[in-house]
């Protein structure tokens, strides 16, 4: 995930009749209420830049009037943008002619709709081979293809039935699956799932990110849900008045929003399920080294730090256990020199992605801090207490005294 497939460059789109005025006025500072009572015009896209690689779920968010929709309808050239550049695999959309813009809706780009979209007098198959038709493929291939899609999306067996013999859910299904058939580059989802109950909603969700995981599809999805941001987007940008706002991982919107509405924004998230053990552990802690250090030295070393257990690690930095101050202590009175005989081998370590509500549990049932490794089991860092404590701010206050109570206990 590289190569930027969309780069969308100073793009502004602006509705009315005045629109070169209304630019000259937000040029200058005006507020878009301002420049809608003197010029008539709305400032719906405001100066958005941003990329899309290759191959990622990119999220844009917003309430209803943040240009979001706006944002994505500019993309396809449903509407004209009014200044600036979107590129696609290098070409400028915004400068395409009719032609050129058949061509990249048909090879690059397609699009699934909130309300489907669909011809109730077609069949499921023709549906989905419509717009294989419009490009004047021969019906064999274009079934064939139709055939492939239904399968990607679990529609095998309804072929012949009618859309509207169809549950929400089904017809959502359809939708993706016609857009699917064109195999393009991009595909643009505009609140696809916002029409739904909320069960088939989740479950199209499951099945949006399964379909991601085989098929790799750079995918632009529109929502105004920020659960729904969130579980779906590698990377989300959150819009308002037609402006971005941040663009970034969904941790990083959560534990460094970039102003205060952003902040207001995601203040009712809850954290625990977003945040991971690499963004809040100590990177650079104390460490045991197996074989160099003994009880003596590493006594100190803890005394003077105010620690009561240690990682022990190896010479090529393995995590191989913990090591605790008492332990230490009573071998320094038997005039021990090493510490083989009290390493803790079984001790509770995560890779850096695990989310702090994975780490809860393990926190409740040890009275050591949780290690941080990665994927071969190298040392990376401790979840401290105190950053743990944080992330789980407003849950059940048993379960932090339950949490505070383990690490008295040290």
């Amino acid at each position: 995930m590289d190569k930027n497939i969309i780069e969308i460059k100073k793009l502004f789109l602006i509705f009315g009749r005045e629109r070169n005025k209304a630019f000259r006025m937000l040029m200058s500072g005006k507020c878009k209420n301002e420049i809608l009572k003197e010029s008539g015009c709305t400032i719906a896209v405001n100066n958005v830049n941003l990329s899309i690689k290759k191959g990622e779920i990119f999220v844009i968010m917003g309430l209803s009037g943040s240009g979001k929709s706006s944002l994505i309808r500019c993309i396809n050239r449903l509407n004209k943008p009014t200044f600036g550049k979107i590129l696609i695999n290098g070409r400028d959309i915004a400068k395409a002619t009719e032609e050129e813009l058949r061509s990249i809706r048909r090879k690059e780009l397609a699009m699934v709709f909130q309300h489907f979209g669909l011809l109730p007098h077609y069949t499921v198959l023709q549906n989905i081979a419509f717009g294989l038709e419009l490009q004047n493929i021969e019906k064999k291939e274009r079934e064939q293809k139709s055939l492939e899609s239904m399968r990607l999306v679990g529609l095998n067996g309804y072929e012949n039935q009618m859309v509207n013999e169809l549950s929400g859910g089904m017809q959502q299904r359809v939708g993706l699956a016609r857009a699917l058939a064109n195999d393009p580059a991009v595909l643009l989802m505009d609140e696809a799932f916002s029409a739904l109950d909320p069960l088939i909603r989740v479950q199209m969700q499951d099945e949006l990110l399964a379909l991601h995981s085989k098929m790799k599809k750079t995918i632009l999805f529109i929502t105004h849900d920020l659960e729904e941001a969130i579980k779906l987007g590698d990377r989300i940008a959150i819009m308002r008045d037609g402006e971005i706002q941040q663009i970034g991982t969904s941790e990083e919107i959560l534990t460094e929003p970039a102003n205060d509405y952003v902040k207001c924004f995601v203040e009712n998230v809850d954290r625990s399920r977003i945040v991971t053990a690499s963004s809040i552990m100590a990177d650079k802690p104390l460490v045991a080294r197996w074989g160099k250090e003994g009880p003596e030295v590493l006594i100190r070393k803890m005394k003077e730090r105010k620690l009561t257990v240690l990682p022990v690690v190896d010479a090529d930095g393995i995590l191989m256990g913990e090591v605790r101050l008492k332990d230490l202590v009573r071998l320094r009175k038997e005039r021990v020199l090493t510490i083989d005989s009290v390493v803790r081998n079984e001790v509770h370590s995560v890779l850096g992605d695990t989310v702090v509500e994975d780490i809860l549990p393990l926190m409740t049932q040890t009275n050591s801090p949780i290690w941080v490794v990665n994927e071969n089991r190298e040392f990376e860092g401790v979840v401290p207490l105190s950053s743990l404590i944080i992330e789980v701010t407003g849950k059940d206050k048993g379960e932090i005294k339950e949490i505070i109570q383990n690490a008295i206990e040290l």
